[in-house]
């Protein structure tokens, strides 16, 4: 999946925590959400504040639908509240390869 379809995959898919998403999919999709985040931040503080809260919901489903790719449920998301530990979990669940079958 390139950039720009990754892109496009994530917003058509807002709210949509069912199916599953490939590592490209996500990795673009946290490469995006940097880049326009760091972008608007430069330009303006609550354009930034604006910014994160209208890709959050689907950060959050992009999420889980990786967490789905490796046959996880996507509540585990809720690791990212511990500190360190929790984030390096998700991150390296995240670079896993999706696995055959699955409950998803």
């Amino acid at each position: 999946m390139t950039f720009g379809e990754s892109i496009q995959t994530c917003f058509s898919k807002y709210a949509d925590f069912s199916g599953r998403a490939s590592r490209s999919e996500y990795w673009w999709w946290v490469l995006f959400v940097f880049l326009v985040t760091v972008a608007t931040g430069i330009v303006s503080d609550k354009l930034s504040a604006l910014l994160s809260l209208a890709v959050m919901l689907p950060g959050l489903a992009v999420g889980a639908r990786r967490l789905h790719d490796i046959d996880k449920s996507g509540w585990l998301q809720l690791l990212y509240f511990i500190p360190l530990l929790g984030w390096a979990i998700l991150v390296y669940w995240a670079i896993q390869e999706g696995k055959e079958p699955n409950r998803f």
